[in-house]
């Protein structure tokens, strides 16, 4: 930590701060919808379907607004309409204005994406990007876990009132995020529309949003710890439904411990690719152990749900320290914001997909669905290291016909 420049360890407190926020709204912001606000379970998965859909839309666009404006000044600002968005949840009685306030946060949630992104980037020397990426994704583990911890209280008393005060509790994190931006932060510099790449190039680099397509089939390992685990164990297997908890802690401690050791040597493209392609094979690992679960019985079930949550996190990280790197390393100078928020839709539509393939594929069909989620993962991974390595090629050659 005392490595790192002193911006990029206030941006960390900040994420501390922020995630801590989340995490009670993690745990308590379906409750609240449903209960507190009164919309039934049926508009509350239309509202998160809207806004997942906005937010995919808008990812890019707000990406060219941070390298504009400047990621600090794009960053506190999306951060400041989050508080709000928060803020008015506490409001919403109806489905209509649900809507709304999901699609609006949709928007401020994708453009602080691509904001952080290229902050990270410019407040990190080139050799600790990755690593400042991988550090701040332990502290929101451990923030979102002490969140969750604290968000026991909230749905012990079960009170409107009492929810409402955690949502706001969880705006007023937004705004101590954006005054720990906003102040005593040196600014990255903001690229005029008159130098740079010009438009929306993130999405006319077709390399690149290859590359964003296969991670973000990669990504569905967010899902697969959240909704496919979970729902095989309790449904297809005889292991104890408590095993459930033991996975998720296993993976966050994980994360927690291994996260930035994993990281080193993702910060090269090359590097960055191998990660990619052993993220890919260890997720298929992880598919392959739970289809095999599907014929097994007591302590044999119990040990190899722990194998494939082994296998699963190994990935995760892999797949996360690649993708930073690679997204980094790729993006022309003047274009952080933008390629960042570009990246960001592997990730949007990895969880729009997701839960769907997963529960439909694998935890219905049983092993042979597994395996054939196993084998997505497999291919993805395996093709990165070529669309990395032809998009660098392509950015050398058009180098060498410029000068």
């Amino acid at each position: 930590m005392t490595s790192l420049p002193p911006a990029v360890r206030r941006l960390i407190l900040a994420t501390l701060v922020n995630t801590l926020g989340n995490g009670v709204y993690a745990a308590v912001g379906a409750l609240y919808l449903t209960r507190a606000a009164g919309l039934s379970v049926a508009h509350v998965g239309v509202g998160l379907t809207v806004a997942a859909l906005v937010g995919l839309v808008t990812s890019t666009p707000l990406g060219v607004v941070a390298d504009r404006l400047g990621p600090n000044r794009a960053y506190v600002g999306f951060l400041l309409l989050q508080a709000l968005t928060m803020t008015a949840l506490t409001q919403v009685r109806s489905f209509a204005p649900y809507v709304v306030v999901a699609g609006v946060t949709a928007i401020a949630d994708s453009g602080q994406r691509g904001a952080k992104g290229a902050l990270i980037a410019g407040l990190s020397p080139a050799d600790q990007r990755v690593r400042t990426r991988a550090i701040l994704r332990v502290a929101t583990n451990v923030g979102m876990g002490a969140g969750m911890g604290l968000a026991g209280i909230v749905l012990a008393v079960d009170r409107r009132e009492v929810y409402v005060i955690a949502l706001l509790a969880n705006a007023a994190t937004y705004l101590v995020m954006a005054g720990l931006v906003r102040f005593g932060m040196p600014e990255v510099d903001k690229v005029p529309s008159a130098g740079g790449p010009s438009g929306l190039t993130a999405l006319a680099d077709r390399r690149f949003l290859a590359f964003v397509a296969l991670d973000g089939v990669l990504t569905m390992h967010a899902a697969l710890a959240q909704v496919g685990i979970p729902l095989w164990v309790a449904t297809a297997t005889d292991a104890p439904r408590w095993m459930i908890s033991v996975l998720l802690v296993i993976n966050s401690v994980a994360v927690i411990l291994l996260q930035v050791r994993v990281a080193r040597g993702t910060e090269q493209l090359s590097g960055a690719a191998r990660a990619g392609r052993r993220a890919g094979l260890l997720l298929a690992g992880a598919c392959v152990v739970l289809a095999l679960t599907d014929t097994t019985s007591g302590v044999v079930t119990v040990g190899l749900l722990i194998v494939a949550a082994l296998f699963h996190v190994l990935g995760e990280m892999l797949q996360s320290a690649g993708g930073w790197g690679i997204s980094f390393e790729l993006a022309p100078p003047g274009a952080q914001g933008q390629y960042q928020g570009a990246y960001a839709m592997g990730r949007q539509l990895g969880d729009l997909v997701a839960p769907l393939l997963l529960t439909t594929v694998a935890v219905s069909w049983g092993w042979p669905g597994w395996l054939l989620v196993g084998a997505l993962f497999l291919f993805a991974g395996l093709l990165i290291p070529g669309v990395v390595a032809g998009h660098r090629a392509n950015a050398e050659e058009r180098d060498l016909v410029v000068s």
